[in-house]
């Protein structure tokens, strides 16, 4: 059977994580024996991770990555690099804050023999207007940089096959920002084999957003020269 892992990031999840551990930890089962739900907690300062060491001793298949940057792209980066390097045959990428149903899973998971990568988007999101004001920028300088055409670019809720994400992981430095967003786009550049499927998402259930419209105009700034540095590799 093929081998799963379920990849999310997590800080200062307290309020989130148990109840998101245990809607998705089902979600392993039936799939490869080595299938595993791995969760990157660096930085935390409230007691996200005392939560998940305590999981451990119900769910065996949890592991925590706790030696990474404490921001978000580079857990990202260390979570792949670390699915890939433990033989997972897919990847998916989640979100550990409860904006995201498992039970949507199943339709990516079914459809996962047709394609190399099946990201969803959002054409509704419970996280404000200004947030999806961000994503359509992003998409369009995506389109604008790249001649790529996508309606979501960011979304945590993304299925990959391991061995094609592998082919371009060397391409980003570890510590880099918005690898979500630039893999989507190698993905339809490069003309993976990808799909786009409509997915929910919710309002966070609990707990502070970790990023604000402050720091996302920092990461945007700086994504500009990435954007640049990227095109010219890709020519």
């Amino acid at each position: 059977m093929d081998t799963l892992y379920i990849v999310m990031p997590a800080y200062n999840e307290e309020a989130n994580i148990e109840a998101v551990v245990d809607q998705w930890y089902p979600i392993l089962e039936g799939k490869g024996d080595g299938s595993r739900l791995v969760i990157a907690d660096a930085g935390s300062s409230d007691r996200t991770h005392e939560i998940l060491e305590y999981l451990k001793n119900t769910h065996p298949k949890l592991q925590i990555l706790e030696n990474t940057d404490r921001y978000h792209g580079p857990k990202l980066m260390a979570l792949y690099q670390y699915a890939i390097d433990n033989n997972a045959d897919y990847i998916f990428q989640t979100d550990s804050d409860g904006q995201t149903d498992p039970g949507e899973f199943e339709k990516f998971w079914q459809q996962r023999k047709e394609y190399n990568g099946i990201f969803g988007y959002r054409p509704v999101r419970g996280d404000g207007k200004m947030r999806m004001f961000v994503e359509k920028v992003v998409c369009l300088l995506l389109k604008l940089y790249f001649k790529v055409d996508v309606p979501d670019a960011n979304a945590p809720f993304r299925l990959m096959k391991a061995e094609t994400l592998k082919k371009y992981m060397g391409r980003l430095p570890q510590d880099f920002n918005i690898p979500n967003i630039i893999f989507t786009t190698f993905f339809v550049h490069y003309k993976e084999r990808t799909k786009f499927e409509q997915i929910s998402f919710k309002p966070r259930r609990a707990g502070n957003n970790s990023i604000n419209i402050g720091k996302i105009a920092k990461i945007g700034i700086k994504a500009l020269g990435d954007f640049s540095r990227l095109k010219r590799e890709m020519k």
